[in-house]
């Protein structure tokens, strides 16, 4: 649409998309797609959606550790601005309901040396206990801490690798000055930290003080709904790889840069060629 609604107002849009989403679901596929053997832990209703659901994710990944609950399927609605800027209202009664370590089995999947990919949906507390329950494994830990809980600050001592966005940095630490907000969130206990900066690309920041900048490649902006889900994603499946943090951040930069320029938020997500290609290029540039 043109512009997004003012409260009590009423506006007509352009066009509709049904589609899987859902930061989990997004940043998972987008892990597989770079190759990454994933394991997907999360809650699905028993719903007819909820099958549709587990139908679709076994497209890119191992669905098989879904957990069914008594609720309607979690859904969102993003509404997209001509500028492809998004608003996003998410009903959310699965996650808020789901605890993997009592219902999913994820403790007993944990192997030494996997990296667990956490976001912000499942209540803090389930979260911590997620993130110390994978510590405690041997596994690399990277929280994505949207959305964020309205007066919870994520436990940062279980956190390898925080990855946030400008805003959320600002949230988290209380400065609008992503480099100090890194910073910050590192003197919190986490060993490392990645800010996106959205069309600016992303900064990198690690307990000894360095700072690295990646630049995203200039693109048309369609949609920037699921971008962040797709650095994130790629990322972690970049670093399962053995690829570098840094070349991993500069192909999650150009992965996200390509969803920008489509539609929807797993659609919009490289395919299995691009991932392929946007690896092999990126780590030919910085052999």
């Amino acid at each position: 649409m043109g512009r997004f609604p003012q409260p009590g107002e009423t506006l007509n849009a352009s066009s509709h998309v049904d589609g899987l989403g859902g930061k989990g679901a997004n940043q998972a596929v987008a892990a597989a797609r770079t190759g990454a053997d994933v394991r997907f832990h999360a809650a699905i209703g028993d719903d007819t959606a909820g099958l549709w659901i587990r139908e679709r994710l076994s497209r890119d990944l191992d669905a098989s550790h879904l957990t069914v609950l008594a609720l309607p399927s979690d859904r969102s609605t993003i509404i997209v601005d001509v500028r492809g800027e998004n608003l996003i209202v998410t009903g959310a009664s699965c996650a808020a309901a789901f605890d993997p370590l009592a219902d999913g089995g994820f403790a007993t999947s944990i192997e030494h040396g996997d990296i667990v990919v956490m976001q912000g949906n499942l209540l803090p507390d389930v979260t911590t206990s997620c993130l110390q329950a994978a510590r405690s494994a041997g596994a690399m830990t990277i929280l994505n801490p949207s959305p964020l809980a309205v007066g919870s600050t994520p436990c940062m001592d279980a956190v390898s690798l925080a990855v946030v966005n400008a805003g959320e940095a600002e949230q988290l630490t209380g400065t609008g000055d992503a480099a100090a907000a890194a910073r910050e969130l590192i003197r919190q206990g986490t060993e490392g930290t990645i800010v996106t900066l959205g069309a600016a690309g992303c900064l990198v920041a690690d307990r000894e003080g360095r700072i690295d900048r990646f630049a995203a490649p200039k693109v048309d902006v369609v949609d920037t709904s699921g971008a962040g889900d797709v650095f994130c994603g790629c990322l972690a499946g970049c670093l399962a790889a053995g690829i570098s943090l840094a070349a991993a951040a500069r192909i999650a930069v150009r992965a996200a840069a390509i969803s920008v320029g489509r539609p929807g938020t797993l659609g919009s997500c490289p395919d299995r060629q691009e991932m392929k290609i946007l690896m092999e290029t990126t780590e030919a540039e910085t052999a």
